[in-house]
């Protein structure tokens, strides 16, 4: 287990990130909640070391995003049934980020919209300022492959978007 300082320093410092890889999966936040948590929970048992921050914020990164698969992998997600007390509410929400309408809302659902292989790679590289090598090293695939994927991202955007 880490100690409680060294937690506490990667969520000041990394836990922005974290929480952003964790909403470009799932919009609604009681699940971001969950896979932000389940991601800070396995950094703390995690026993090994990091050569830097950067390491550390990589690391973060990636056990965010398979977090994040699981958990929509997960069977009480395939199976879940929608009630009209939960579509009135989701409805009534006056949270400008889940109103269709606004402008991040369009540009969370296109994101969103996107298959993962390019919405991870756009994300990392357009929100958090990774160039296609480092990404490239974060996926475990070639760089060729990552700038394909940043590129085709960009583009199914910027489709979605006009």
């Amino acid at each position: 287990m880490r100690e409680r300082t060294d937690i506490e320093r990667a969520i000041e410092e990394h836990g922005d990130t974290v929480w952003r890889v964790c909403v470009l999966y799932f919009r609604q936040s009681p699940d971001a909640q969950d896979a932000f948590q389940e991601t800070m929970i396995k950094y703390a048992s995690f026993d090994g070391s990091f050569s830097d921050a950067e390491h550390r914020k990589a690391w973060l990164i990636r056990v965010a995003t398979n977090v994040c698969k699981d958990m929509l992998k997960a069977a009480h997600r395939t199976k879940s049934v929608l009630d009209d007390g939960t579509i009135a509410a989701a409805a009534a929400s006056h949270d400008e980020s889940l109103q269709p309408g606004s402008a991040s809302g369009e540009v969370l659902d296109a994101m969103l919209a996107l298959a993962d292989p390019p919405r991870t790679p756009v994300y990392l590289a357009l929100y958090e300022g990774y160039s296609a090598p480092e990404i490239s090293e974060m996926l475990d695939a070639p760089v060729n492959t990552v700038y394909s994927w940043i590129s085709r991202g960009r583009k199914l955007l910027k489709e979605a978007l006009a």
